[in-house]
């Protein structure tokens, strides 16, 4: 009962956080500033395989030096929740502009099940992430050396952490570490855990301490923005111009199937000439079997258009990168602000195309995303749950971002489809819709909607992608880059 009301109060702070992120994106909760010999927290985050970084646990579910039996938490916003982060304090004796040479972690006493767990890590690449003055550290639990008498190798853990400081004033500007003493594992063995702490004054600003994270080479290289730059312009160019001849070509036609029943002779005769795609004039605009989804889907597309281009926004001018879990935050805080447009874009095109059931039209909108992150997150976190990793939510989490679709994203659907259908609602088809649907034949396999989509999108896709990874990757270091990159695609 405990835990669960612990959860509930935590769950109501993040929900606080997420309304006050935005004034404190731009403002920490504290100054960062330190006077000599002021503690300084170093947390440890969490561990997991180099090899696939969504796959992470706790950092003490390996038998490292355990602070104690209630250590202190440090929890962060909604986002820091759910991008898996538990920062918990390590109880390492660090003090502002104090240098270590060599102080004692703990004696880390091996038996066979502790051997065993170090092996396994050691073997999978295992990483750890510890945290700074919100300053990330990361490093290797050990390392694999050759060993002759052994076909396998040798699993070595290393014992020393060596941590360099960089401070201006009384500001901390950078954290390296470096490991050193790799020590065999043998069962009965005691390793003395040990670490040190270099402090170096530096000139580099506060607000320029996150520049050492950036892949500032990528920038260097000019030709290939031109390259970026060159792919936009020729696409933009050749759309323009492959839209001019269409227009230009169409508008005569258009014009002429607008026309009413004062011309029927010279209709006729036209019509009677009329071969292709303009045998199925009368019939392009008609409302389609499925209208309800295709006004949902197209809805939510274009609240996912606005979505990203506003996380990119507030990247660029926030700086979001500073903080764990802001770009999380910042997306699930935008897509419930943005919910006006799907519902207003769907409740549009439902009434243009002569939908009656605009209620069940706005709940699909407002539900069709959310709810199919849902289905797929209940999958991923069931999956988290049962392997104990950071990745899984936490039920208050699940009740806060349910809050916030209830409360926030649904209502805005909601107003943006009434006031959809009541402001862009109107019929404006280029040309008439016939009474009697024309019997088209049935399409061969390589012709149906499925397969022309996905061979129609296939190449555009992949351009799009191989852009966008390259500029990305610079900005956020493939964190927070797959959904943004689907997203941008589709």
């Amino acid at each position: 009962m405990s835990s669960s009301v612990f959860s509930t109060v935590r769950s109501f702070s993040h929900f606080a956080f997420v309304f006050l992120f935005l004034s404190l994106a731009f403002a920490s909760e504290s100054d960062h500033k330190y006077q000599p010999d002021d503690p300084i927290t170093l947390w440890v985050n969490k561990v997991g395989p180099y090899n696939n970084p969504q796959e992470t646990y706790n950092y003490y579910s390996l038998p490292f030096c355990h602070p104690g039996t209630n250590p202190a938490h440090k929890w962060g916003g909604l986002g820091e929740v759910l991008g898996g982060n538990e920062l918990i304090d390590s109880h390492i004796d660090i003090k502002f502009q104090k240098n270590v040479d060599k102080g004692t972690i703990c004696q880390l006493e091996l038996d066979e099940a502790k051997v065993k767990q170090f092996k396994d890590a050691i073997e999978n690449s295992y990483w750890f992430e510890f945290f700074v003055d919100d300053l990330p550290l990361w490093g290797f639990v050990g390392e694999l050396h050759p060993d002759k008498n052994s076909d396998n190798g040798k699993h070595v853990l290393y014992t020393h952490k060596n941590i360099i400081i960089k401070y201006n004033k009384d500001q901390i500007i950078h954290v390296n570490l470096t490991q050193e003493s790799p020590k065999p594992l043998e069962a009965g063995r005691i390793l003395d855990m040990t670490y040190s702490i270099k402090w170096i004054p530096t000139n580099v600003t506060f607000a320029r301490r996150f520049d050492v994270y950036l892949d500032y080479p990528f920038f260097e290289h000019q030709i290939h923005w031109f390259s970026v730059f060159n792919s936009f312009m020729m696409v933009i160019f050749l759309t323009g111009l492959v839209s001019m001849i269409l227009m230009r070509t169409l508008r005569n036609d258009y014009a002429k199937y607008a026309r009413e029943d004062d011309d029927l002779e010279t209709l006729e005769r036209d019509v009677s000439e009329e071969s292709g795609w303009k045998l199925v004039h009368g019939d392009v605009f008609r409302p389609p079997r499925n209208l309800v989804l295709l006004s949902a889907v197209v809805g939510t597309g274009a609240q996912l258009a606005l979505l990203v281009l506003l996380v990119i926004l507030l990247a660029i001018v926030g700086t979001l990168y500073v903080g764990r879990g802001a770009i999380v935050t910042t997306f699930i805080l935008c897509y419930a602000f943005t919910s006006f447009i799907s519902g207003y874009v769907s409740g549009g095109m439902y009434s243009r195309n002569g939908g009656k059931g605009w209620i069940k039209s706005m709940i699909l909108t407002a539900s069709l995303f959310p709810f199919m992150c849902f289905g797929i997150g209940f999958i991923l976190n069931t999956i988290a749950i049962f392997y104990g990793s950071l990745a899984a939510i936490p039920f208050g989490t699940m009740v806060v971002v349910f809050v916030i679709w209830a409360f926030i994203s649904f209502p805005l659907a909601l107003l943006g489809t009434v006031v959809g259908r009541n402001w862009s609602g109107a019929p404006n088809n280029p040309c008439r819709v016939k009474t009697i649907p024309r019997p088209i034949p049935e399409k061969k396999w390589y012709l149906t909607p499925s397969v022309v989509s996905m061979m129609g999108g296939l190449l555009p896709f992949g351009s799009i992608f191989i852009e966008m990874y390259f500029v990305f990757t610079s900005f956020w270091n493939y964190k927070e880059l797959l959904v943004i990159l689907v997203l941008i695609c589709l």
